[in-house]
């Protein structure tokens, strides 16, 4: 090879992706949208019940922005992959500082009524199918599939931060300062959003998107997902623990109150445990997980999160539990941070953000499982049914890995996406690029490597 072709191996070491200038942009960008959306999530519930009185209120407010998010995701992840991207996500980070200023001003002016809050939730519910998809996909423009698996866990690791710091800091600064301040701080995040995704360069789509409807390239992305063997299967797998397993944290309150009798103190340790054990999670994929074998690491986080999580049922002292279900999470974190990587690195670039939104829907499903674990807890009591969907949930990943030839052959599909990516030069740092090395969209011919079913 001549000198005029060489290039630098992509960066490596925990925080890898730090050092492209413009990953530090996204990932700023992110840190701030998250923090100021997961504390808004706690001042629009106080708000709701100060306004009204009324817990049904409550649910209204999480309905009003659930149904959108649902409804739309789909959509947002078409327009993903038609538009370019960063002004997508710009344009939906202004709508939401928009949203949340107008309610700053009635706060200020004691104009606020409910009705405004539903507005602007529904408003919210509507933005964020647009803005995340767009936002995943817009990492791999930036890293490389070379870079996503330690880009996706600083991600991660950063919204799991988020997750938990961010409720904490808005309750403390309702009891200290009051509401008011809580939404002056979260539209000053969110501003500071805006203006870090605007150092990102521009993330165009891919060549001829945009040529067919909307309907046709949004079952186009269905298709994509039910016709490739290894993102069917990983996708399929990623539902399991969340419709099964991850409901569990509905229910830590009955533990709390009933089995241990901890009341909201123990409540709390338990919901920072598990808070925690999810940073600790993404942190170790990103510390770790530059491995081959993503197979193993994929099948054993999730069998040891349901193996703890069934631990952690069976628990008869509280504080035997609280580690329990800090390891639980730190499992089930590591779990999704590997699925994650594998499906961003084996897609190709045309359909990335439709099958972000598919992802996106199905973390979404977490509140419909909580239905039938929450019935079985009824019936037989809380341990039980966390103890049931635990082993329903190593029974069904064992049976999805024995039935599927590619899943079972991920380590190959994704060394030789890999190698295709890593026949041209890996974007230098500060510089976004195609990811390159696409995988065949469904339809096209496939190459050996991906012919795994």
């Amino acid at each position: 090879m001549t000198a005029e072709h060489s290039f630098s191996p992509a960066p490596r070491g925990p925080f890898a992706s730090l050092q492209y200038p413009q990953f530090r942009w996204l990932f700023a960008s992110n840190i701030a949208f998250f923090f100021a959306m997961n504390g808004q999530f706690v001042v629009r519930s106080v708000l709701a019940y100060r306004l009204t009185g009324s817990e049904f209120a409550l649910g209204l407010v999480n309905l009003v922005v659930a149904i959108p998010m649902l409804v739309v995701s789909p959509f947002g992840g078409v327009i993903a992959d038609r538009v370019e991207k960063r002004r997508l996500i710009m344009t939906g980070q202004a709508l939401l500082v928009t949203a949340e200023l107008s309610i700053l001003v009635l706060l200020i002016f004691d104009l606020l009524h409910f009705w405004h809050l539903l507005a602007v939730v529904f408003v919210m519910g509507c933005t964020f199918p647009f803005i995340m998809p767009a936002r995943q996909a817009i990492v791999a423009s930036i890293v490389g599939r070379q870079g996503m698996a330690n880009a996706m866990a600083l991600q991660m690791g950063g919204m799991n931060a988020a997750r938990v710091v961010g409720p904490v800091l808005a309750g403390f600064i309702i009891a200290l300062a009051g509401v008011r301040w809580v939404y002056a701080v979260a539209v000053t995040l969110y501003a500071l959003a805006f203006f870090a995704m605007a150092h990102v360069d521009r993330s165009p789509p891919a060549p001829g998107a945009g040529s067919r409807p909307v309907w046709s390239e949004l079952l186009g992305g269905l298709r994509y997902a039910a016709s490739d063997p290894p993102v069917r299967a990983l996708l399929v797998l990623s539902i399991i623990p969340i419709l099964l397993a991850m409901p569990f944290q509905a229910l830590l309150v009955v533990f709390a109150d009933d089995v241990w009798h901890v009341g909201s103190a123990g409540l709390g340790v338990l919901q920072a445990a598990a808070g925690v054990g999810g940073i600790l999670g993404s942190f170790y994929i990103a510390f770790f997980g530059e491995t081959p074998r993503r197979l193993r690491l994929m099948m054993s986080t999730l069998f040891a999160f349901a193996g703890s999580l069934l631990l952690f049922s069976l628990s008869p002292w509280f504080l035997l539990a609280v580690p329990l279900v800090l390891l639980a999470d730190v499992f089930a974190s590591a779990f999704t941070t590997t699925v994650n990587t594998l499906i961003q690195v084996l897609i190709p670039d045309e359909v990335r953000g439709r099958v972000m939104a598919l992802m996106m829907m199905t973390f979404g499903l977490t509140p419909l499982g909580t239905v039938p674990v929450s019935a079985l807890a009824e019936a037989l009591g809380a341990p039980a049914a966390v103890a049931v969907a635990s082993v329903v949930t190593l029974g069904l990943s064992l049976a999805v890995l024995l039935a599927s030839r590619a899943l079972r052959g991920i380590d190959a599909t994704f060394a030789a996406a890999l190698a295709a990516d890593a026949e041209g030069p890996p974007p230098a740092p500060g510089r976004m690029q195609p990811a390159g090395g696409r995988r065949p969209a469904a339809g096209e011919a496939s190459p050996a490597p991906f012919e795994a079913g």
